[in-house]
């Protein structure tokens, strides 16, 4: 049973959410402000939060912003804001997805299995092995190491790289991206992805402003250069 931080000060929005999901089968903790909200994001041992932007005491970009310090636990941001600057910033800041109120709490619980479907260590071939250029992937432990050094990725950024590899340098679009590795069909924003793809970047390659490996074919998608 995965568990699900819920951080709002909405108290109707968070007995909405709390019921559906529990209804869904997934287990629930609460907190109404930012500071217990960073509490219980850091030691309750979350598989998912759900994070409202506007709290008292810590707003949730700060809070997500200390949180990724310590944590990689996946996070969706729930926000009244529309402007374009603040969904960026969410998830520039380490958020896995938002979603704008008023929502669809039928949208919300499939992005939630979603990003909660896949663990490390689940469907991994014991002992294989991967490589490219001076990366080397083993899917056992589900880990990339550039020569002997382990790369602190994220389990996304993880499943990125399988993804690419397993394409065998074939140009992928943002919606295959979408679609296989974050598990959306039709929901969620491509932005998304290119932010996800940027901070990859930033941790596997020497210049990301003149990448090597993760490229990008303008107005295609993204491939892998061995």
């Amino acid at each position: 049973m995965s568990k699900i931080l819920i951080v709002e000060d909405e108290r109707t929005i968070v007995d909405l959410l709390s019921f559906n999901l529990k209804r869904e089968g997934f287990e629930v903790l609460e907190a109404f402000d930012g500071v217990t909200g960073l509490e219980l994001a850091l030691h309750g041992g979350a598989d998912l939060i759900l994070l409202d932007v506007m709290l008292p005491g810590l707003d949730g970009f700060e809070l997500l912003r200390r949180l990724r310090r310590e944590s990689d636990v996946p996070v969706i941001m729930l926000t009244a804001r529309e402007e374009e600057r603040d969904k960026v910033f969410g998830l520039e800041t380490g958020a896995d997805d938002y979603v704008t109120k008023p929502f669809s709490v039928k949208e919300l619980i499939a992005r939630i299995r979603a990003n909660t479907r896949q663990k490390r260590g689940e469907g991994a071939r014991t002992g294989e092995t991967r490589s490219f250029g001076p990366f080397t992937v083993d899917t056992a432990l589900q880990e990339v190491r550039r020569g002997g050094e382990l790369l602190d990725l994220t389990q996304r950024e993880y499943e990125l790289v399988l993804y690419f590899i397993n394409a065998a340098g074939r140009v992928i679009t943002r919606e295959e991206l979408m679609e296989k590795v974050w598990g959306y069909d039709y929901y969620g924003d491509l932005r998304a992805v290119d932010v996800a793809m940027r901070r990859l970047r930033e941790k596997l390659e020497t210049d990301p402003a003149n990448p090597q490996y993760l490229m990008t074919r303008r107005g295609a998608g993204y491939y892998l250069q061995k």
